[in-house]
């Protein structure tokens, strides 16, 4: 009987390492899981009438964007073959202003052709996500292999894929400015300099109302 356990437990060790051995491997210091940004672009075309949209277009073009809950982050560009087009991008720019929102100048190449006499007007929304979040395909227990979590990153980058405002940033990030003008970097420093201390008019003795 003893015999017979001691097999048994031998028997388990080899299936208990190869468990170990399974699922995704966190090899660094720097998770495996990153976010990934995903990119659509929604058209619709609108019909024209010289250099301004044709009667009822600004109405149309409205409850499109309504309808996508346009917001900070998406990427509003006009698609005009016609150059002279000025008072379309008045009109397109007045409509998106109700979001926040300015007009882009560089519009992104659509697979479809524009017709005659109308304009495309493009929306570019990107998502980011962290695929394969969350993750607990590696058992946690001692291995051989310096492997962290397989878990190791989702929570801190799934979180900063949902919260980044624009996330496009995470692929390119923002320029800065070329210029620094000193007066808006020590603004806060000349804030904290002249506030009042909050004891400079003495402590109230808690005995007294």
């Amino acid at each position: 009987m003893i015999k017979r356990t001691t097999l048994l437990a031998s028997a388990l060790v080899p299936a208990l390492l190869l468990g170990a051995c399974a699922g995704t491997q966190n090899r660094g210091v720097e998770s495996v899981h990153q976010p990934v940004v995903s990119r659509t672009d929604y058209v619709f075309d609108v019909n024209t009438s010289g250099n301004t949209l044709a009667p009822g277009e600004a109405q149309r073009l409205a409850g499109w964007m309504s309808s996508l809950r346009l917001g900070y982050g998406d990427r509003v560009s006009i698609d005009d073959p016609n150059s002279r087009g000025g008072g379309i991008r008045d009109e397109v720019s007045t409509e998106i202003a109700h979001y926040g929102l300015l007009l882009s100048d560089d519009a992104p190449v659509t697979g479809a052709a524009i017709a005659p006499g109308m304009a495309r007007i493009v929306v570019t929304r990107m998502k980011a996500r962290v695929p394969g979040c969350p993750d607990f395909s590696r058992v946690s227990q001692p291995e051989f292999e310096s492997n962290t979590s397989s878990n190791q990153g989702c929570a801190i980058n799934s979180n900063l894929a949902a919260m980044v405002a624009n996330p496009g940033d995470l692929v390119r990030g923002q320029p800065g400015a070329e210029t620094t003008d000193p007066a808006v970097s020590t603004r806060a420093i000349g804030t904290y300099r002249k506030a009042v201390p909050t004891g400079a008019s003495g402590l109230k003795d808690p005995a007294t109302k």
